[in-house]
């Protein structure tokens, strides 16, 4: 079975987020003071082929954790859906 994974990928909220930040001051300079606390990460989307949704969740997970986020700066959250 061939399953999509939708992937998020945040800084930790404990850092500091140097792109948050700017683009934070950028809505202020731009008229848009009520847009605060902007935090920057990644979106990243990809097929799996797996026998069941457990196993492409477990496959994912794995990649996240070893390729996709680094676990001292990164945290990740995804979605798992039969294609």
């Amino acid at each position: 079975m061939k399953f999509v994974a939708e992937i998020n990928v945040m800084p930790l909220k404990a850092l500091l987020d140097p792109q948050g930040k700017a683009v934070t001051a950028g809505m202020k300079n731009m008229g848009l003071p009520e847009i605060t606390n902007v935090r920057i990460g990644k979106h990243i989307s990809l097929e799996v082929e797996a026998d069941s949704e457990n196993e492409a969740a477990k496959k994912v997970e794995s990649a996240c954790k070893n390729l996709l986020a680094n676990p001292i700066m990164e945290y990740f959250e995804f979605e798992i859906q039969k294609v």
